[in-house]
């Protein structure tokens, strides 16, 4: 299809962009991961779509509002900007754990509404986070998972039922495996 991207990255929030401080509802409190405006960037130059679902529980456990958390997404879009960067889209599932739903990480509800609303190439994705929803997610969606050590990712990495693909130390790490994965696929 023509004007169809590259590829398409799903990446988390907390502890793979932004440092995970626990249930942030205060924008005041975003602090971006060294190095990981300039990854989106990269990302951004090779027309690759750069799409955010983040599972944000504190709403549906009353710590804060979805007001809250749209004024962190805000401030990170912001955040980003200034460093030349920009997200395609932010999409967050506001339901508590307990709360049966398809948009929570691992469920693909959050991707599938982000497929429908942008134009997105669906053979060539990638999932990045910290957490084992996040790889949960790629193989739901039967896509690349690469789990960034940052946030909660190496304690994560003990417990996992499947294997990332890729392992990366943060979040300019796991582009630069995209990147190259997106050249061999290519030849």
């Amino acid at each position: 299809m023509k004007g169809t991207p590259v590829a398409t990255v799903f990446l988390d929030r907390d502890g793979t962009i932004n440092e995970d401080v626990g249930y942030l509802s205060d924008p005041a409190g975003l602090v971006i991961i060294e190095g990981a405006a300039k990854a989106i960037r990269l990302l951004n130059d090779k027309k690759i779509k750069v799409i955010v679902v983040s599972n944000q529980s504190g709403v549906g456990r009353g710590y804060y509002t979805d007001s809250d958390v749209e004024a962190v997404n805000l401030r990170l879009k912001g955040l980003l900007a200034v460093e030349g960067a920009a997200l395609d889209a932010i999409y967050y599932c506001n339901h508590h754990p307990d709360v049966d739903c398809l948009c929570r990480k691992p469920g693909t509800g959050m991707a599938e509404l982000a497929a429908l609303e942008h134009e997105l190439n669906s053979s060539m994705a990638y999932v990045v986070g910290d957490k084992s929803s996040d790889i949960g997610l790629a193989r739901n969606l039967k896509a690349k998972g690469i789990l960034v050590l940052t946030g909660k990712g190496a304690n994560e990495l003990e417990g996992m039922e499947e294997a990332p693909d890729f392992i990366a130390k943060d979040l300019t790490e796991a582009v630069g495996w995209i990147l190259a994965d997106i050249e061999r696929s290519a030849t």
